[in-house]
């Protein structure tokens, strides 16, 4: 880590061959090309969905005016210093949530899992494009340096473990990696919140060091591979949908021309739609025909206190900054209006 580190702030050289290694391989003149080096939290088999997609499409579509080189999780710096690294121009973007990158802002706290802020994909961007969270997310961004460009809905928050959870007895001493807000909250169970570097994950569990993860959805568990080292899903979740952005660095992206800001644009729409239906089927899919996690549950009657728990958490939350308060009673009114709405938009 740390000759990476020291690699990285070295100058010419040492940053063209980090790129070179990293980059796909296409043919655009290096005279007028803008390039620039985004970095995911995501490993390889997750990026293959969650963003590589959309990557390959902008560039397709950019040709020799822009390219964007595709970075996986801790390729270029860990994900605990995407912000800085971002903010001081060593990155030109990210994909990532707020909570995992460790931006210095007052919305850090909501991004990734905020217990039960959502139920479903579609209420993330719901809740910033109708009920103002764009507004505040660039905002806070805007007095850091950096461009919020787009929030979108990722899976929803189980755990998957090596030993069966029935009761939130059995979660009581149990080691999970899982997000720094998560793991906050979920402290309060018994939890026993571990952070790691995400490609240790799998390795962590079968040494012993983790007893189950707290990450994603059952997708997810495939996908990367953590449905081989571990036994069961818990089908509770604590949130309905991860939420995630995009981000650049704000002078990198002024420089811009405003084909190309569409373009981006457009292409993290389209990020966000692949991960709707790729997820919302997934989640199912895997539920009927999966073969490797036996799925648990705990109770409705147990489980009511968790969600009790999370009311007092956006309380706690909201009691630290005017603008905490301000994301928090937008969390309230939105699930207010839901239940109102009624089938099928809350159940219940």
């Amino acid at each position: 880590m740390t000759s990476r580190r020291k690699f990285l702030t070295t100058t010419g050289a040492g940053i063209a061959g980090v790129a070179a290694l990293g980059a796909p391989a296409v043919h655009v003149s290096a005279k007028s090309t803008i390039k620039w080096r985004l970095q995911t939290y995501a490993g390889p088999a997750l990026a293959e969905h969650v963003i590589k997609p959309a990557i390959d499409s902008f560039n397709k579509i950019a040709g020799a005016e822009m390219q964007i080189e595709l970075y996986y999780a801790d390729q270029l710096v860990p994900t605990g210093e995407l912000f800085r690294a971002m903010q001081k121009g060593t990155i030109d973007a990210v994909q990532s949530d707020d909570d995992s990158m460790a931006s210095p802002t007052e919305v850090t706290v909501f991004g990734g899992y905020f217990p039960f802020a959502s139920r479903y994909s579609l209420d993330v961007p719901v809740l910033f494009n109708q009920y103002g969270l764009n507004e505040i997310w660039d905002a806070e961004y805007s007095k850091v340096g950096v461009k919020h460009l787009s929030a979108g809905a990722w899976d929803p928050c189980h755990f998957n473990t090596k030993d069966p959870i029935r009761s939130l007895e059995d979660l009581k001493g149990k080691r999970v990696f899982t997000f720094p807000t998560a793991g906050r909250f979920l402290s309060q169970f018994g939890v026993v919140p571990v952070t790691l570097p995400w490609e240790d994950i799998e390795v962590a569990v079968q040494t012993g060091e983790l007893d189950g993860i707290a990450w994603s959805g059952i997708t997810e568990d495939y996908t990367v591979g953590w449905a081989d080292v571990t036994n069961y899903f818990l089908t509770n979740n604590i949130s309905g949908a991860w939420i995630g952005s995009f981000y650049a660095n704000m002078d990198r992206y002024n420089e811009l021309p405003d084909n190309l800001k569409e373009l981006l644009k457009l292409t993290m729409d389209s990020s966000h739609y692949y991960r709707q239906w790729w997820y919302w089927g997934g989640e199912a899919s895997l539920r009927v025909n999966g073969t490797k996690l036996k799925l648990t549950s705990i109770p409705d009657s147990e489980w009511d206190k968790v969600e009790a728990a999370a009311v007092k958490f956006w309380d706690e939350i909201a009691s630290e900054s005017p603008t905490k308060a301000k994301v928090v009673n937008i969390f309230k009114q939105y699930n207010k209006d839901m239940a109102k709405a009624g089938r099928p938009y809350r159940y219940g």
